[in-house]
């Protein structure tokens, strides 16, 4: 292989290996894969475009191009002009999917979801380093300012983990790094020739230079090492001025950056995945407790915060100014006085585990009673953590409304204020038409919006053959709301998303809430609400009633009562202990009908089928094979310090016992073997080899700067003698008491040097990188086999250019 294509070959390994760093940050890190396949192409497009005599800039140009290409086609085939190329709503489609993705990277906690947003940015990420990696060490010749996009993508992953990147992703990196530096120093020195070192050679004509005198060409070597200890010394800085992940919904702290009175905004989480990833929870683990006086316990929501905007690709919550939480919140927009509402009083527990920034109130609440520091944002009724506050632990009492409207209430429901209906109305162009045309045909012959609405959450929950199934592929967009309508199969997002969008084609505004449902009643006395108990749901607004709930999502949740007809109201009580009804009792059989789906059944999504108490433990421990892949996985991390140490005490049994052999070819590697271990027992202990010097100056050299004592300075001496004698001789004969020799020139190189590099010779011996070497030389000899081969393809005619001369 040519010193270009062995450049391209490592600036693709050390762009991939820096990208390594990125993996503990996402999950799945199936992306990983995509984006090697993705920069190979661009790799290769390099490739080519350098085998065409061309400015540089335009091998850049040609490269950039592709990566837009390749990157609309992963990301933005559906805009794409004829699939491919990148046309003006392509172009939008990716700056939409990187704003998502940047919201994503600050609200997720690590590893956060790969939503399509983090995956173009991460991907589309290590395509701009490989591009400008390849562009200087291979374009242009410069490897090492190639170092600074490399140290760019391992500070970011390691600013955004708290705590900094694992170092065994700094030791990759900076392994990619130094590689490309070797490599970029061996094509330096292959442009001079053939390196002279005054290597004699062997009877049988081969060069031994090396392995007389042990060594490269070191000023490449220190150079590379002086470069790339500034670059990871900077990779250690760095990393401490960066911003670290903040966790999202249900997992962690969210991102609230209010601050002072009246300030600051608050922007929310996608919920989709980490809804799914809950809901799919093999263990029901408490997330919060409450006790309240509701008299209506199965309508008692918990919610955590709204989306209100839909731009196509996601539904997501507007960003909006922080308050002071006032001591009583105000009347909830369009609340009118008619309407029944009865104040009610609860007692919430978030657990230790719980913890993120927004806190689960029931809605509307009307005042809440918390310690810490915790702001408020009044479209959404919903209190944020300020600077780290979260809900971890907190105890805290609210009092709320349970509003009770009628059903004639909301059919008599007045026009909305011109900018909420403005607002919350809005639909993408991009949404399918089959959306609006479902909901034109099931709220056909509605009178109003409430009968619309009802006739809505029917065909969803019972009427439209709709199948409650987490497993699902996820989405969020318009192409997901058209996916759902015609599979007709998925989880409480879909539902909530596709009917919140349907009522907004129908002039109803809607957007969509997420918290918990009321949980499950304890015996105690208490509700306690697990991570399976996490939901979304739709909120329409009415004016005179204002935004009301509604349940599309069979099996989950309870269908309001002013949806049905007939349906008695509650009252309350104490809420120290809250009424024996439906769910403050426990029950000894099963609350759910026998009409639930197997599917629910089995995923533990209808209730408990015996009454709550004490329960055995069901959990067989961690499984067998995991417990071995965890051992396995922990014996590579501590055996891979050790493989250097390792490697040289191999090395030096094999020199020291060779066997005993009565040519002179075996005469000879039996005295060059024992030369080599010393010249790289030297080198463990700080003296680094020259191939410049016969071996009798190299002896002389190793006793000067080792400061030997006479009898370890005889043995060095007797060595080089031997060695001289086997390659200068007329017949050679090995010297007798080498492995001896070299036992006492090891010992004194020990004694001359102090406690820590005599550590350092043992445990991070620097002789250790001739494995770098072998392997490189392996590599070289074997693109060079293939080089021949090419170059004879072409000779031979079939890959010949046609002559200008000719015809």
């Amino acid at each position: 292989m040519s010193g270009r294509g062995r450049l391209t070959l490592c600036a693709f390994a050390a762009t991939l290996m820096a990208a390594g760093s990125m993996l503990p940050l996402v999950e799945p890190a199936g992306w990983i894969l995509q984006a090697a396949f993705l920069l190979a192409v661009q790799s290769g497009m390099g490739t080519l475009a350098r085998r065409i005599p061309m400015p540089r800039m335009l091998i850049v140009a040609a490269q950039t191009l592709v990566t837009l290409v390749l990157l609309t086609v992963v990301f933005a085939r559906t805009q794409a002009l004829a699939g491919v190329l990148p046309g003006p709503e392509a172009v939008q489609r990716l700056a939409d999917l990187l704003v998502s993705g940047a919201e994503d990277v600050g609200r997720f906690a690590a590893p956060a979801p790969t939503t399509d947003g983090i995956r173009l940015m991460l991907i589309g990420g290590v395509l701009l380093v490989g591009l400008v990696v390849d562009a200087l060490a291979v374009t242009f010749r410069s490897a090492a300012p190639a170092g600074l996009p490399l140290l760019a993508l391992y500070s970011v992953a390691a600013g955004l983990s708290e705590g900094g990147a694992d170092w065994l992703w700094f030791l990759l990196a900076a392994g990619g790094y130094l590689l490309l530096l070797l490599a970029e120093g061996q094509d330096r020195l292959s442009q001079w020739g053939r390196v002279f070192s005054g290597a004699a050679r062997s009877p049988s004509g081969s060069a031994v230079g090396a392995a007389i005198s042990g060594s490269r060409p070191a000023a490449p070597v220190r150079t590379g090492r002086r470069v790339g200890a500034l670059a990871l010394g900077i990779s250690l800085v760095v990393p401490a001025a960066l911003p670290a992940l903040d966790s999202g919904l249900l997992a962690g702290t969210g991102g609230s950056n209010g601050k002072g009175s009246g300030g600051g905004t608050i922007s929310a989480v996608n919920p989709l995945v980490s809804l799914q990833n809950n809901l799919n929870q093999p263990e029901n683990r408490e997330v919060m407790s409450y006790r309240t006086n509701s008299g209506d316990p199965q309508g008692f929501y918990l919610r955590i915060l709204a989306l209100d905007q839909f731009n196509g690709n996601e539904w997501r919550p507007s960003t909006r100014r922080l308050e002071d939480v006032p001591k009583r919140l105000p009347t909830p927009n369009g609340l009118g006085p008619d309407v029944m509402v009865t104040e009610i009083r609860s007692n919430i527990s978030a657990s230790r585990s719980y913890q993120q920034s927004y806190l689960p109130l029931p809605y509307p609440a009307t005042e809440v009673r918390i310690g810490g520091r915790w702001r408020y944002e009044p479209m959404g009724r919903t209190l944020v953590g300020d600077r780290g506050e979260t809900t971890r632990g907190a105890q805290y009492q609210v009092s709320s409304l349970m509003v009770q409207p009628t059903a004639d209430q909301l059919a008599a429901a007045g026009t909305p204020p011109a900018a909420l209906q403005r607002e919350y109305t809005h639909v993408p162009g991009s949404l399918p038409k089959v959306v609006r045309q479902t909901a034109d045909r099931v709220t056909k012959g509605a009178a109003n919006n409430y009968e619309r609405a009802v006739k809505l959450q029917n065909f969803f929950a019972s009427d439209g053959g709709f199948t409650y199934n987490t497993s699902v592929n996820s989405g969020t967009g318009s192409a997901a709301i058209g996916r759902f309508l015609k599979d007709k199969q998925g989880f409480c997002v879909h539902f909530s998303f596709t009917m919140a969008a349907m009522a907004r084609t129908l002039g109803i505004p809607a957007r969509v809430a997420v918290g918990f449902t009321p949980g499950t009643a304890q015996q105690n006395g208490s509700v306690s609400v697990g991570l399976r108990d996490a939901h979304a749901w739709p909120e329409l607004y009415f004016e005179g009633v204002g935004w009301t709930r509604f349940e599309p999502t069979p099996a989950r949740g309870t269908v309001p009562s002013y949806t049905q007809p007939d349906a008695p109201a509650g009252g309350t009580s104490d809420p120290a202990r809250p009424e024996r009804g439906v769910s403050a009792a426990p029950t000894a059989a099963p609350s759910v009908s026998d009409s639930c789906p197997a599917q629910m059944r089995k995923q533990g999504e209808c209730g408990n089928s015996v009454a709550p108490g004490v329960v055995a433990p069901t959990d067989s421990g961690t499984p067998t094979g995991t417990v071995l892949g965890l051992v396995l996985v922990a014996l590579v991390i501590l055996t891979l310090p050790l493989l250097p140490m390792l490697w040289r005490l191999r090395a030096r049994r094999r020199r020291l016992s060779f066997s005993a052999g009565r040519t002179p070819a075996d005469a000879t590697a039996r005295t060059l073997a024992a030369w080599r271990e010393i010249i790289d027992t030297a080198w463990d202990h700080g003296i680094e080899p020259d191939g410049s010097q016969t071996p009798r100056k190299a002896a002389a050299r190793v006793v000067r700067l080792g400061q030997l004592a006479p009898d370890e300075a005889a043995a060095v001496h007797r060595v080089a003698g031997a060695v001289e004698q086997v390659l200068y001789a007329p017949e050679p004969r090995s010297g007798t008491g080498l492995a001896e020799d070299v036992e006492t020139v090891r010992v004194g190189l020990r004694a001359s040097v102090g406690r820590f590099a005599r550590f350092h010779a043992v445990a991070a011996p620097r002789s250790a990188v001739r494995v770098i070497w072998a392997a490189s030389d392996r590599w070289a000899a074997f693109t060079g086999r293939w080089a021949a081969r090419w170059s004879r393809d072409r000779s031979t005619g079939w890959l010949r250019r046609p002559s200008r001369h000719q015809g």
